[in-house]
């Protein structure tokens, strides 16, 4: 990330790979409401998590067809969106773990990135 992207960048985005399921999307998107740090953002009014459609580059639909989205909320400049990136990264692998503990089978893989302002 350069040196200016915290400015630009307000939100991130969290994918699952294709074998995700729309249970997957949920669970996961629970789970990073739930997370210390991020539920502290949520409840202060400076961080919304959410689910939107999702396309990759080509237009087509994305594994379940959604993505969740950690969106900072306008006015919330505090919140250093290098340090969010990686609290959703740990969340994600964390979630990983638990659901492989409590569930048959791999859990889908997770791509955490920030979203590009023209990306919106």
């Amino acid at each position: 990330m350069a040196e200016g992207d915290e400015v630009a960048t307000r939100d991130i985005r969290v994918r699952l790979d294709g074998t995700a399921t729309e249970s997957d999307i949920g669970a996961l998107r629970k789970w990073l409401e739930r997370e210390k740090p991020l539920d502290e953002l949520v409840r202060a009014g400076r961080l919304r998590i959410h689910e939107r459609p999702s396309a990759d580059e080509s237009g087509a639909p994305m594994g379940v067809g959604m993505e969740i989205v950690v969106a900072v909320v306008s006015g919330a400049a505090s919140v250093v969106i290098r340090d969010l990136l990686d609290q959703v990264k740990g969340a994600v692998e964390a979630w990983r773990t638990n659901r492989r503990e409590v569930e048959d089978g791999e859990p889908p893989e997770g791509r955490v990135d920030p979203v590009n302002p023209d990306d919106r």
